[in-house]
């Protein structure tokens, strides 16, 4: 009942806030935005952008990043006089040939390519260990802005620097087409959980009263600053000598926000239901299981005006029929922003409408695209072994599944009138030369690829606008005259106290005019 109270209230608050919020927009939408019918969000995973885009014509770029900038240093803010080896080596386990730790030893401190022929040689389709990508991990990295302690706090020593030759990639030439955007930030600190909270919500999960329970051991111990974790006494006290260490490294802050991975209350959850409980739930008593949340997403308001939409999950029925599998489809629970909210319970009406299979490798989605059966918005999330994510997907499979979509939109029934945005949840924990504006305690963490895809793109443009991931709740917000989420709100107000401009909603990128 207060959550219906709540949506009642926000949605009679919404001609208030609107105009707010359009108004402080850094590109205030033209009056031909509704030209819009189609809004397709694509949301891969875990690469910055000078990783993939650094060297893309006309981007601030690697180019940009000059020796100074690229420098990394040490814990005790000292230069590092090389990169430490990639810890437990550069390739993910079961990768042959295998690059080692002891190959990867004595780098230069500076970024370097993981693919060079002279160097490592190791092409975009080889998959590369997993690296750090954590909310408190990913402040101490930015360090007020310098960029220069990715190596510092990372656990994969020099692999944070590496990038590659990203003009092999089919979306290279999709992003010479349209638009490609090289000012577009992750909505918030950290990894793959949060941000997807940041696309759906622009909110923090909270878990009431963790101290009292099973989450408890998941608090994190941080310093006075609010922003670094507290360094174990043993910790190594130079990167050259190990990763760090930490007194806990939780999931949870000490005000009970979640920001690092807790798994769903619902299944498809990694954690199983209860003994004796209701198999369509997760077990409440498992430390990492969030409680069902409460607050106000994009879809709620959307469903409130009757604006149709859909969650496209890769392999999601495949996953609840208990064929998920390593590596293919490899599905990821924590990346399903909807099912860790209550008004999307198993048995609701909401459920059943709008979370749906993507199919395995996205064919249910690429169906409705091909058929001209999208709702008017629709996110699509890979199956994990198309998202790009270091650890356990390579960068090519995903990136060719991505241009694959993009080619089957661009043949769709409804493409002439479609607003197409792919990017990324976040950086990977993967450096980037470029620092996140200073905005309130969420975010926005480092900068990602994002491309801007329509008939009405700007074909051609670098988009330099400040974005972040916010930016295509923005854009939904503003088609469909939606009220504003409070995230939103509270953002650009952070952005306006450190006299940083609001963040764009996208329509910088597109020509409405015609």
């Amino acid at each position: 009942m207060k959550r219906m109270k709540l949506l009642h209230s926000i949605c009679l608050a919404g001609s208030a806030i609107v105009p707010f919020a359009l108004a402080t927009a850094a590109h205030a939408a033209p009056a031909g935005y509704d030209k819009i019918d189609n809004v397709v969000v694509i949301y891969a995973e875990n690469r910055s952008f000078d990783n993939l885009y650094g060297s893309f014509p006309g981007v601030d770029g690697l180019s940009n990043a000059t020796a100074d900038r690229a420098r990394q240093l040490d814990r005790d803010g000292q230069p590092l006089s090389e990169l430490p080896p990639a810890w437990g080596g550069l390739t993910a386990k079961g990768v042959t040939p295998a690059v080692t730790e002891a190959q990867s030893a004595h780098l230069a401190n500076a970024a370097f390519a993981i693919d060079d022929p002279k160097g490592f040689a190791e092409a975009p389709s080889v998959i590369t260990r997993d690296l750090w990508h954590r909310f408190y991990q990913e402040q101490m990295q930015i360090d007020g802005g310098k960029n220069d302690k990715f190596v510092a706090w990372a656990d994969s020593g020099s692999l944070v620097m590496g990038h590659y030759d990203g003009s092999i990639l089919p979306m290279w030439q999709v992003a010479k087409k349209y638009v490609i955007a090289d000012n577009f930030f992750q909505g918030a600190f950290g990894g793959s959980f949060l941000n997807h909270f940041a696309l759906v919500c622009a909110c923090t999960p909270y878990y009431p009263d963790a101290d009292k329970s099973p989450a408890k051991p998941t608090i994190a111990k941080v310093d006075a600053d609010g922003t670094s974790l507290t360094v174990a006494e043993n910790a190594p006290k130079s990167a050259l000598e190990g990763a760090p260490k930490f007194v806990s490294d939780g999931n949870l802050t000490p005000d009970f926000y979640a920001v690092n991975t807790m798994q769903p209350p619902y299944q498809p959850s990694a954690n199983p239901p209860a003994k004796n409980g209701d198999p369509a739930y997760a077990d409440p008593a498992a430390a990492t299981t969030l409680p069902p949340q409460h607050e106000i997403t994009i879809g709620d308001l959307m469903s409130l005006k009757g604006v149709s939409w859909a969650w496209y999950s890769g392999a999601w029925q495949a996953v609840l029929d208990g064929k998920n599998a390593t590596p293919v489809p490899n599905f990821q629970f924590h990346h399903q922003p909807f099912n860790y909210f209550a008004n999307f319970a198993p048995g609701t009406p909401a459920r059943a409408e709008h979370l749906r299979d993507g199919g395995l490798g996205g064919e249910a989605f690429l169906r409705d695209v091909d058929d001209g059966k999208l709702p008017a918005v629709s996110f699509y999330k890979p199956q994990g072994n198309l998202n790009e994510h270091g650890g356990y997907a390579d960068v090519s499979s995903g990136d060719q599944h991505l241009a694959d979509i993009v080619s089957h939109l661009e043949k769709s029934p409804q493409w002439g009138h479609m607003l197409v945005i792919v990017t990324y949840d976040e950086n990977g924990g993967f450096w980037d030369h470029v620092a996140p504006p200073k905005a309130d305690r969420w975010g926005p963490g480092n900068r990602i690829p994002a491309f801007i895809i329509s008939p009405f793109a700007k074909g051609g443009m670098v988009d330099h606008t400040q974005y972040d991931t916010t930016s295509i709740i923005r854009f939904i917000t503003a088609r469909y005259d939606l009220p504003v989420l409070p995230g939103i709100i509270a953002r650009d107000k952070a952005l306006r106290n450190n006299d940083r401009p609001p963040m764009g909603d996208l329509t910088a990128a597109l020509d409405l005019s015609h």
